[in-house]
């Protein structure tokens, strides 16, 4: 049971349990710790039927939704490592779809596409198994966090190299001020939570 008022909106209960861990993991950086969200029952069942329901008031995606069997605008739900892969895999179960791990360089054994990004503290790369996403296959992309979007981007490159379609990003955070959200343009992003 949550120790939290049920009657909160999802964003207000979502800020409620979060915590700020500031200069992690470079000083000047504020990490949005979410694991008390993910630990409240509760909690993180709103949070996961609110990533799960992207665009929903988005005519495009709902235009997707209408043409396929399944009522859903997705095929599939890919998550970002590590704490995308929790949202994702729960997402997914409660659709009824896959999920696909979109995971850091080096992890993934078999043959992979690859996309280089910049966070706001360095450089990265991301990686999908090339055989992972068919092409014409809608993904919805799922992470905890959207900053500068250099993270999303990459995975919105990598489903893109394999022919997969972005049919959303459902993210639990939005740090607005960063302006994540226009970088990744003109792909839809729904977030729990903008702050």
């Amino acid at each position: 049971m949550s120790a939290v008022p049920a009657e909160l909106p999802l964003d207000q209960l979502i800020a409620s349990l979060t915590v700020d861990v500031p200069d992690h993991p470079e000083p000047g950086i504020v990490f949005r710790d979410l694991t008390p969200v993910f630990a409240d029952g509760d909690a993180f069942r709103r949070m996961v039927d609110g990533l799960a329901t992207p665009g929903a008031s988005d005519p495009r995606t709902a235009a997707l939704a209408t043409r396929h069997p399944g009522g859903r605008p997705f095929d599939v739900v890919a998550g970002v490592e590590a704490r995308g892969f929790l949202l994702a895999a729960a997402v997914a179960l409660d659709a009824g779809v896959g999920v696909v791990p979109v995971r850091k360089a080096g992890k993934l054994p078999r043959e992979r596409v690859s996309a280089e990004y910049t966070l706001e503290y360095g450089t990265a790369t991301l990686e999908l198994h090339a055989d992972s996403v068919r092409p014409g296959q809608r993904v919805l992309l799922v992470d905890d966090v959207l900053a500068t979007g250099g993270t999303l981007g990459a995975a919105i490159a990598l489903v893109e190299q394999l022919g997969g379609v972005v049919a959303g990003i459902s993210v639990v955070v939005e740090l607005a001020a960063l302006g994540g959200r226009q970088l990744l343009a003109p792909h839809t992003v729904h977030a729990l939570w903008a702050t």
